[in-house]
């Protein structure tokens, strides 16, 4: 497997020159402390644990992947060793409250050290990710008492949090849990049930593991109404945290999977077990989803991720292999043939790799960057504005970015072609471990109909402007040296106007028609708003190209995914516009 390096560069820019992220900071007072030297030492150490401790062990791990025996789960080597020393360092609390011990900072910062990790082994940052998703949750809805137990060892690191959601016969219908929750006299609950495809369920990487387990009261109302969240340790603490007895709730099997070898995928058996209600009674739900919303962008940067390390193999395979003539103008006579890189097919595949990269990295950053917003703004039309962004870009952000990442990891393997095969160069288990990206925290198709039926019809098209008008903000103001594609975008926006008001007139008369076309509708927003991105961020390399002459690349790959990636939309718009006729022809019997 080739080396990883953190794209510094490419984070810097993107925090300082096109989204002038301190600016944000300066303004909320919560952030007041983090600037841009700050963010540099984070992306500059973050990048050292990344780079150093954790990519080198990533295909042993996958190859060794865990062991389950007798209830106990044995994680790869190094793996334990490697997430103390990252738990010793902070890094699993780098969003956490600070008066809990984390550090604080900004989803925008964090989305960047996230992608380090995603890149490096994507099995090892499924356990500090989950981790920081729970800590999110308790910090939001639990109790004080809950708060000041649990809190400070999961943002040291010394515990590690899940979630617990899925059921043999519930995925997507969470209504239909069975997990039971039954009123204990002194306070607590006995929560009893299975639940499956724990992340991180068991291991040996901490003494804790604090499971979020969504179950019913024995007065819940039916369907998705009736759940009711739950706190439930693997081991209970004592009221100093220290661990006491073993809690009811065991490990029964594990998955073995396509990829992710090195993540410990559980079914979870609770057995009256020792549980405490975190928020209000039936409101579960709602407050598992706001772990799920930035679990959601998690696994988008996953795809992020195991996207940019394979572009960064394939680039280096592409640049050293010699193999056949290019054209009369590339070759290089000096030698018996040229490199992959000049073939005209390996740069299309080469920039389409690039693109979708660079511009996953930049709506990872623009997602995390509304998110700081919503949170810390003290406007609170500000606030109310981004939180509207948020739920727009949420799904798209999850399901675009690993849609478009699962291809790039293809791409790269076809780069290699029979070295992106075999093992040696790690290509295929980038493949591998993206895969479950588009299926894990709610499908890719699940995400589509959240967006276009509870996001934009569910609004009447309203949770759409906000978008519409950051990009009409990019739009008012053209550069010359971007003429054509300013222009472009302003006639995919026209596109997409077009057609959601085309999908909004059918609803009412064809209750197939947002799950027949919500795909390719989340698609054709996500070509767009790579767009949007593509040019505030040629924009912003043009006056730097002097200084910086690396960021020259910036404009030309711009220019390329407006010419060559961007006119996919009208593909998708002709489908989105076709509704649900041509998949409501067959019978049945006919397929």
């Amino acid at each position: 497997m080739a080396d990883y390096r953190v794209p510094r560069d490419d984070m810097q820019f993107l925090l300082q020159d096109v989204f002038h992220a301190d600016q944000d900071w300066v303004r909320f007072s919560a952030l007041a402390e983090v600037d841009m030297d700050m963010a540099t030492a984070i992306i500059d150490e973050a990048a050292k644990l990344a780079e150093s401790m954790i990519a080198p062990h990533a295909r042993a791990a996958d190859e060794e992947g865990v062991t389950f025996d007798n209830g106990v789960v044995t994680t790869p080597a190094n793996y334990k060793e490697n997430f103390q020393q990252l738990a010793a360092g902070g890094w699993v609390g780098v969003t956490a409250n600070p008066e809990f011990g984390g550090m604080g900072l900004p989803k925008v910062v964090s989305a960047q050290y996230e992608e380090m990790l995603c890149a490096a082994d994507i099995s090892f940052s499924l356990y500090p990710g989950l981790t920081a998703g729970a800590i999110i949750t308790i910090d939001a809805y639990a109790s004080d008492e809950l708060k000041n137990l649990y809190l400070p060892r999961m943002t040291a690191g010394e515990w590690t949090g899940t979630m617990c959601l899925t059921e043999p016969h519930a995925g997507t219908d969470l209504g239909i849990i069975r997990t039971k929750a039954e009123p204990q006299a002194d306070g607590s609950y006995a929560v009893t049930g299975t639940k499956i495809f724990i992340t991180g369920g068991e291991h040996d990487l901490t003494e804790n593991i604090v499971h979020l387990v969504l179950a019913k009261l024995p007065d819940a109302p039916p369907g998705s109404k009736g759940i009711s969240l739950f706190i439930v340790p693997k081991f209970l603490p004592d009221a100093d945290g220290n661990v006491g007895e073993r809690n009811g709730v065991q490990c029964g099997s594990i998955e073995h999977k396509m990829g992710i070898h090195a993540s410990a995928t559980c079914v979870m058996n609770f057995d009256a077990a020792k549980g405490w209600l975190v928020g209000a009674p039936h409101q579960g739900l709602p407050a598992m989803f706001t772990m799920m919303n930035y679990e959601r962008l998690g696994v988008g940067i996953q795809g992020l991720g195991a996207a940019a390390r394979s572009y960064q193999t394939a680039l280096e395979y592409a640049q050293e292999r010699i193999q056949g003539r290019g054209a009369q103008v590339s070759r290089n006579f000096d030698k018996e043939a040229d490199p992959l890189i000049v073939h005209g097919d390996v740069r299309r595949m080469l920039l389409t790799m690039k693109a979708f990269v660079e511009g996953g990295r930049a709506f990872s950053t623009y997602v995390g960057q509304q998110l700081d917003t919503a949170k810390y703004s003290d406007d609170a039309s500000e606030k109310v504005r981004s939180e509207a962004l948020v739920a727009l870009l949420t799904p798209i952000a999850k399901a675009f970015i690993t849609d478009t990442g699962f291809e790039t990891t293809v791409i790269g393997q076809q780069i290699l072609g029979g070295h992106g095969y075999v093992r040696e160069w790690g290509q295929e288990q980038l493949v591998r471990d993206c895969r479950i990206a588009q299926i894990y925290e709610g499908t890719n198709g699940i995400q589509a109909l959240d967006l276009l039926g509870r996001k934009v019809a569910g609004s009447r098209g309203e949770l759409l402007k906000p978008l519409l008008e950051d990009i009409q903000a990019v739009l008012d103001e053209p550069v010359a040296e971007l003429e054509a594609e300013y222009q472009q975008l302003a006639e995919a926006v026209k596109r997409v106007s077009a057609v959601t008001e085309k999908v909004l007139s059918q609803v009412g008369r064809d209750e197939n028609v947002i799950n027949s076309v919500a795909m390719e509708y989340l698609h054709l927003l996500g070509y767009v708003i790579y767009g949007y991105l593509w040019l505030r961020m040629a924009k912003a390399a043009l006056p730097l190209t002097a200084e910086r002459p690396h960021l020259s690349s910036k404009v030309k790959t711009a220019k390329f995914f407006m010419a060559r990636l961007l006119p996919r939309i009208e593909s998708l718009a002709a489908a989105v516009e076709d509704g649900s006729q041509s998949l409501y022809l067959h019978e049945l019997s006919e397929f």
